[in-house]
């Protein structure tokens, strides 16, 4: 287990940890959450052995293999499926170790060393390789480029499939889908999930974190707070808390108030009834768990526009894309004011493309492509936030937009942003990727806009600027364009979406739980072996053919029994689980006296989803086999 016992930690002047107490046990899935500059990744640099607390004591088992995502990249030459495998340093040292003792025609050496390849995994490793890259977005044959090829973005995904290659006790990721796209994200779910070891998991994504973590530890005053559950619990007990407090309670019932007027709204506007009850659904989550957020440093509304045009852009039978290269044809589009309306699509499907037009970053192709008279767009990518002048202050860029207005106007509206006191007058160039979106998105607020064009705006801000945008997008009057990878976001803030696939677009009626099964339909026909032609059998050789048939039949009887056996154990296994699992629902379970008990049943169950996991992947292969004898035989036949 990891625990920590009044931890101190301090960076130069600045004290993250004072008195600290944590203890995480072995499997436990644990996302780790606190405002910007608390002290999370420096908590991570402490459990990696970077740091030394200042005071108390950190303990992790001396044998635990660590693995964490890296966020630089040391070597740009290498190709990308070598620099994922060389995430596994045990591997790479037992291959190297391999050509020496070839090169010296060491037998003994060489039979040792196989098979320690052979408990490496090593004879599946490359697979394994390809396996994570496919599944965070790398097409077969950009598995073969040198990484210096690839954008930054693209980069992290490869330190992201270095983590996941290194078999580890204990894995530490920190941001790992600020350069994800929705699909990326989905399979990542489903791999942490799986993951047997202990992780510990930095995020803002609600959704995500929901979705892989059992508990939350909040870091907060230099105290760490561990809550049982996924983000949600951990709102839902932190509203009680703050609730009790009598300034809290009111403000709670002010943003109540304001949530139950837009439900109201909201329901009298609806027309797709099938997603407007999604939305609903989201609107009214989000009503209960708002207040959880009521200390938050962020509260800002978009500007109503002076004029509006209807509709405000208007698109028939557009080609789009770079030079002679089309991405979508016959695109057919109308936005109006009061649109809402979220991208989906697979990566590289067009989505950016289709709002780059739109903005007027690219030229259409062909078609028509009308905007109203008093359009007024805010576009958010992140490309723009380079734009921003480094040496200017948030206050100076906003004047710079507004020459006339009173300073104090201007500081007013900063600090919704939480751009406050000194920090208005500080140059941009040392801003974090946070601040700068932040920026960002008050120089749109400030603008006026009547249309919103938002490519993934959701990247480095907080959970708690995420709230705060989401809820400016429900006051928003105008028209929103979303493409982003926060579920969170779209659920809260669209009522329709549009699906970007095989160079069209189409209204998708369904939301994202639909999209998501889509999308594992989509990926199944892309990824499917493209069929050979059979050869024409010999009908003359009738006798051949019943014998080949035969000695199938009898190859298929001991693989048929392997798969019943194996679907057997598994069924035990999981009421075994299951047992185990009511168990660890018993909140006396964790009380201090039943401690022992407790790491018993969670280093039970962490062997029980090992055991799961190595026993669905024999099944999977006994099935798959089955599967291909059963073929043959049918062909055969």
């Amino acid at each position: 287990m990891i625990r920590l016992q009044n931890l101190t930690l301090q960076r130069g002047p600045q004290r993250l940890l004072e008195g600290a107490e944590l203890t995480l046990h072995a499997g436990q899935k644990v996302g780790l959450i606190g405002a910007n500059g608390a002290g999370k990744s420096s908590l991570f640099a402490l459990l990696r052995g970077e740091l030394g607390p200042d005071a108390g004591d950190c303990q992790i088992p001396p044998d635990w293999r660590i693995a964490h995502m890296r966020q630089e990249v040391d070597d740009l030459t290498r190709p990308a499926v070598a620099y994922v495998l060389d995430g596994d340093q045990q591997l790479r040292a037992i291959q190297v170790q391999l050509e020496v003792a070839e090169l010296g025609h060491d037998g003994v050496a060489l039979a040792r060393l196989h098979g320690e390849l052979d408990a490496a995994g090593g004879y599946t490793a490359d697979s394994r390789a390809r396996k994570l890259l496919a599944g965070l977005g790398f097409a077969s044959e950009q598995m073969e480029l040198a990484v210096g090829s690839f954008s930054g973005g693209w980069r992290m995904r490869l330190n992201l499939a270095q983590a996941l290659m290194c078999p580890s006790d204990l894995l530490l990721l920190d941001e790992p889908t600020n350069h994800l796209d929705l699909d990326a994200i989905l399979w990542l779910e489903d791999w942490l999930k799986s993951y047997p070891g202990t992780l510990l998991l930095i995020s803002h994504d609600r959704d995500f974190l929901d979705a892989v973590v059992e508990h939350v530890a909040h870091l907060e005053q230099q105290k760490l707070t561990l809550y049982r559950g996924g983000y949600s619990a951990f709102e839902r007990a932190r509203a009680e808390r703050l609730a009790q407090q009598q300034q809290a309670f009111e403000k709670q019932q002010a943003q109540r108030a304001h949530m139950e007027s837009f439900i109201r709204r909201f329901k009298a506007q609806a027309t797709k009834a099938r997603q407007a009850q999604s939305r609903i659904k989201a609107l009214e989550r989000l009503e209960e768990l708002a207040p959880a957020h009521v200390d938050s440093p962020f509260d800002f509304r978009f500007r109503e526009a002076d004029k509006v045009s209807s509709p405000l852009l208007d698109m028939a039978e557009v080609s789009l894309g770079y030079g002679s290269r089309t991405v979508l044809a016959k695109v057919k589009l109308q936005l109006v004011p009061g649109a809402r309306i979220g991208l989906l699509g697979p990566n590289g499907a067009g989505k950016s493309t289709l709002i780059k037009t739109l903005a007027g970053e690219l030229e259409p192709l062909g078609g028509r492509l009308q905007r109203g008279e008093n359009l007024s767009i805010g576009y958010f990518a992140q490309h723009q936030l380079d734009s921003l002048d480094p040496k200017a202050s948030p206050l100076l860029h906003l004047q710079r937009l507004a020459a006339t207005e009173r300073e104090q106007m201007l500081r007013d509206f900063l600090g919704g942003f939480d751009f406050r006191g000194a920090r208005c007058d500080e140059p941009v160039v040392n801003f974090s990727g946070g601040e700068k979106a932040r920026l960002a998105l008050a120089l749109i607020a400030w603008e006026k806009p009547n249309l919103l064009l938002l490519d993934e705006p959701t990247n480095h801000l907080d959970l708690e600027m995420r709230l705060a945008l989401t809820m400016a997008l429900q006051d928003f009057e105008g028209a929103v364009l979303v493409v982003s990878h926060d579920r969170h976001l779209l659920k809260s803030t669209t009522d329709e979406f549009l699906l970007v696939a095989d160079g069209h677009i189409q209204a998708f009626d369904g939301d994202l739980e639909d999209y998501a099964r889509w999308l594992l339909e989509f990926r199944s026909r892309q990824q499917a072996p493209q069929q050979q032609e059979d050869e024409p059998l010999d009908r003359t050789d009738k006798r051949a053919q019943r014998q080949a048939a035969a000695a199938l039949r009898q190859q298929l009887a001991p693989f048929r029994k392997k798969a019943e056996l194996l679907e057997k154990a598994l069924g035990e296994l999981h009421a075994s689980l299951a047992v185990v699992e009511a168990r660890l629902a018993d909140s006396a379970l964790y009380e201090a006296a039943r401690k022992e008990e407790l790491r018993l049943a969670l280093a039970e169950q962490a062997q029980l989803k090992v055991r799961e996991s190595e026993l669905e992947e024999q099944w999977l292969e006994a099935l798959e086999t089955l599967e291909s004898l059963q073929q043959q035989l049918e062909e055969a036949s």
